[in-house]
């Protein structure tokens, strides 16, 4: 009997030892799925609310294009100084990169552009675009109102958070390729993730789209010159026709997709212009086409531009023609497939799920459209997702692009709540989890 109290004895105090050492982390947990509940509240607060929906309004009657956000960013740096947030400014021209918690890894980061499109906007209403033919058509003021309304949620709360989140204002993300010149400035460099959304037209408010892996595709945009020699239409023998040659470049950069590529693949080029000739009657001197071309993987979009310089001069070639091509290297870099990181997925699932319920968290398809937000996962695990913003009450939404594209500004809190707990959560739950190579490792970016 002696030895089975001994046995007790040494079992209870086993037991309390590991009760002592290893506490229940219930506790915690259900503190961290609290927090995008929390940030949700708070940002649907009409202090917060108001506040976001003025910023998005200044911005979209003050439109501004790619590398030309002065404004833009005189208005961030203003509302961050009230705030008392320090940043870093110009970046890549006009980008302003701003800091909140304790300056010390890791580090975190979000990301909003600030460009607009050079269309004219047809939406008649009191905060329509003031500048003639620039429109913020795709939602850039909403996704800068909302990382201003996470930052705000954030200094409230940068005691609690264990490391650093960077507010990425970008420029240029219209096909100027801001997002690679963020990365070339190196403000970036010792960021552990980045996380990035876009409002979406179609999917319901208060509803979420993502997935791992492959997303968006990535993009190139080209133009062609097919020169020959113009005259009489009646005489054609006496003219080199450059508009037969080119409806001729057209047809065969069409086979790139369906004779020469693996169909899994999925890429697309498109001949979006064809300019040439004024008059029913004369055989012009040149034509211009010009278009994009788009894949899911990297070595496809090297290969489809290969070919499509050889297509143009080689059939230029055969109608006796000069075909000479531009692919905008300089003005428009070629956009890497957007593909998202698989355990950022699960971080983005998790947080999601515990703001909107786990049935508001959509799997979505791979679509065609492009990103420069991919130009960050060169060096940077990242994750990009689709906001919900349709409401039957206000009608059907046009897509982006459009003159006739409205943001439903119910859905700023939503933005601005997942952004702030993406960060807040990654750092609080991934620290120990993440290193840097040795030779980028300092204290501070």
């Amino acid at each position: 009997m002696a030895s089975l109290r001994w046995v007790s004895w040494i079992l209870i105090a086993h037991l309390f030892v590991l009760t002592f050492v290893y506490p229940d982390s219930s506790s915690d947990s259900n503190k961290l799925k609290e927090i995008p509940k929390k940030f949700l509240q708070f940002a649907k607060e009409p202090e917060l609310f108001d506040w976001m929906v003025g910023i998005r309004r200044r911005i979209h009657e003050n439109p501004e294009l790619g590398y030309e956000e002065f404004e833009t960013s005189k208005l961030i740096r203003t509302e961050l100084d009230k705030l008392g947030i320090s940043y870093k400014y110009p970046v890549a021209n006009t980008g302003v990169i701003g800091y909140i918690g304790s300056g010390q890894p890791p580090f975190v980061a979000i990301r909003a552009d600030m460009d607009a499109l050079a269309m004219q906007e047809l939406v008649e209403w009191e905060h329509k675009s003031k500048v003639p033919g620039k429109m913020h058509a795709c939602g850039h003021d909403a996704h800068v109102a909302m990382v201003l309304g996470a930052a705000k949620i954030l200094q409230k709360h940068s005691e609690e958070l264990k490391g650093t989140v960077v507010l990425v204002f970008q420029p240029a993300e219209e096909g100027g390729g801001g997002a690679k010149k963020i990365i070339e400035a190196g403000v970036l460099d010792n960021v552990n993730a980045i996380f990035g959304l876009h409002v979406a037209h179609y999917i319901p408010l208060g509803e979420v789209a993502g997935r791992p892996g492959p997303m968006l595709a990535g993009s190139g945009a080209f133009e062609a010159v097919i020169s020959g020699k113009g005259g009489h239409a009646a005489i054609p023998q006496h003219s080199i026709d450059p508009i037969v040659a080119a409806s001729n470049v057209v047809v065969s950069l069409q086979h790139l997709v369906s004779r020469e590529a693996d169909p899994l693949d999925s890429p697309v080029v498109t001949v979006a212009k064809f300019q040439g000739g004024g008059a029913f009657n004369v055989i012009p001197d040149s034509v211009a086409i010009g278009g994009t071309f788009r894949a899911f993987l990297k070595s496809s979009l090297i290969q489809l531009k290969q070919r499509i310089k050889e297509v143009i001069i080689g059939q230029a070639a055969v109608h006796r023609c000069n075909g000479t091509v531009d692919f905008f290297e300089n003005e428009i870099p070629l956009f890497p497939p957007t593909v998202n990181d698989n355990e950022l997925h699960e971080h983005f699932q998790n947080v999601a799920g515990d703001m909107l319920g786990t049935d508001k968290v959509k799997d979505m398809k791979p679509v065609m459209g492009s990103e420069d937000f991919s130009f960050y996962q060169e060096m940077i695990p990242w994750y990009f997702f689709f906001l919900g913003m349709n409401n039957e009450t206000l009608g059907q939404l046009d897509s982006a692009h459009s003159s006739y594209f409205r943001i439903n500004e119910d859905a700023l809190p939503y933005g601005a709540a997942l952004h702030a707990s993406l960060a807040t959560r990654y750092l609080l739950q991934l620290p120990s989890q993440v290193t840097l190579p040795d030779e980028k490792r300092h204290d501070e970016l």
